[in-house]
């Protein structure tokens, strides 16, 4: 059964500076994604010759990491200031396959995580997921 992609409604090109392991920096097109339906969800979605790969975060872990050290586990957000005295955002990234450690302009994550607030601002976040589509979804998953 197919399923057809839900693109989000607000999203946001960025470039994400990551260091590869031979310790050169290399530039990634990133898009930051977030659809009312999944409140509490930011995508990235780093684009590459080889194919998209996206990673789903918490918009809170995002808005903790702009501040202080926050996250456990797969990822981890914290600020930074960049060799131009920039403030910036490190994103780092575990997976069985590796490791990604990655920057980005503090602004452009803020000015993000503000319009996401505007579309659906905390403490309502509940009131705009579809728990009926949800179930739904899962239970045509496990009849597949």
């Amino acid at each position: 059964m197919s399923h057809p992609i839900q693109h989000p409604a607000l999203s946001h090109d960025i470039t994400l500076s990551c260091v590869d392991p031979w310790g050169r920096t290399v530039d990634v097109q990133t898009t930051l994604g977030y659809r009312e339906e999944d409140p509490y969800a930011i995508s990235l979605t780093f684009h590459s010759h080889s194919g998209d790969v996206e990673w789903v975060v918490s918009r809170t872990l995002l808005l903790q990491g702009l501040a202080a050290p926050a996250g456990e586990g797969d990822v981890k957000v914290y600020p930074s200031i960049d060799d131009q005295a920039r403030a910036v955002v490190v994103l780092d990234f575990s997976s069985p396959d590796g490791r990604l450690v990655a920057t980005t302009n503090s602004r452009e994550i803020q000015g993000f995580l503000a319009r996401t607030f505007a579309a659906v601002p905390v403490g309502t976040e509940s009131a705009h997921l579809d728990v009926d589509g949800l179930i739904e979804a899962l239970l045509a998953a496990g009849a597949e």
